[in-house]
């Protein structure tokens, strides 16, 4: 068939490697953005913004994005050796994506004080930075140990 002759077809180690350097990537992005917000405002204002933020992102991680990672690490699994290079994420997700990307661009362009806005930009990208490694984990035990 044709579609299969043009498909971007990669193994599946790869597609696990893809979606862990794409969570991290957006992951330092997102607390980039917070640390240059806080760094424009004195320390002792700034220190709890950022520490209220780590917390919330170690609460996202722990019951929300390490699921979500371990869950994709598994379907990724459950795919034949090679795979279309845009499975590393569920197609579902790409809708999630978007939405998450529409919103933050909203929230950079509302009044809301950038200084606020660290909190949760140090949330989500501190939740997605820590659910990474679930990828890399993954790539090593599929890689090394020879185990899903």
């Amino acid at each position: 068939m044709f579609f299969n002759r043009i498909k971007p077809a990669v193994s599946k180690y790869l597609l696990i490697a893809l979606a862990g350097l794409m969570w991290s990537t957006v992951g330092v992005m997102l607390c980039r953005m917070a640390y240059y917000w806080l760094k424009e405002i004195n320390w002792l204002t700034a220190l709890p913004l950022e520490l209220f933020g780590v917390i919330l992102s170690l609460a996202v991680y722990r019951f929300g994005f390490s699921g979500i990672a371990q869950k994709n690490i598994d379907r990724i699994c459950l795919l034949p050796e090679r795979g279309c290079i845009f499975a590393f994420q569920a197609w579902k997700s790409y809708l999630i994506i978007a939405c998450m990307v529409t919103l933050g661009i909203i929230l950079r362009h509302s009044p809301i004080p950038k200084q606020y806005l660290a909190i949760v930009y140090t949330t989500i990208g501190g939740a997605l930075l820590l659910s990474s490694l679930h990828y890399y984990r993954g790539l090593w035990r599929l890689l090394i140990l020879k185990k899903p």
